[in-house]
């Protein structure tokens, strides 16, 4: 299944926090249960220098029936970025399957704008 594909903005210098539920195609909850999630921007895709990746946290709510998380950045992680130009991001899902393969499914992708900061 593809990812679904949604640009963001982001104000910098705040907390960020967006929530995701996930559904499977029949349109019923995502079962989360065993899942660990994670998520990434870059200032392209081919960054490698540190300073151009930033990770999201990402967490599950309980219960993982529910099909919901939510990725977010701190108020001192979005006040570092930089407001030129946009990044790219993605978010991810894992998990094992019965043969103790892990399984990863890439879940949400797009843009992100980081509008700028007057109080700074």
């Amino acid at each position: 299944m593809a990812a679904t594909y949604e640009d963001i903005i982001i104000d910098q210098g705040a907390d960020v926090s967006i929530e995701l539920q996930l559904v499977e195609t029949d349109g019923s909850k995502k079962d989360l249960t065993g899942h660990s999630g994670s998520a990434k921007m870059k200032r392209n895709y081919n960054s490698t220098d540190s300073d151009d990746i930033v990770d999201f946290s990402v967490g599950i709510a309980s219960p993982a029936t529910d099909g919901v998380m939510t990725i977010s950045l701190t108020n001192t992680q979005t006040d570092l970025l930089n407001t030129r130009g946009r990044y790219v991001y993605d978010v991810e899902i894992s998990h094992l399957d019965s043969d103790n393969n892990t399984i990863i499914e890439r879940i949400l992708e797009g843009k992100i704008k980081v509008s700028p900061s007057v109080t700074r």
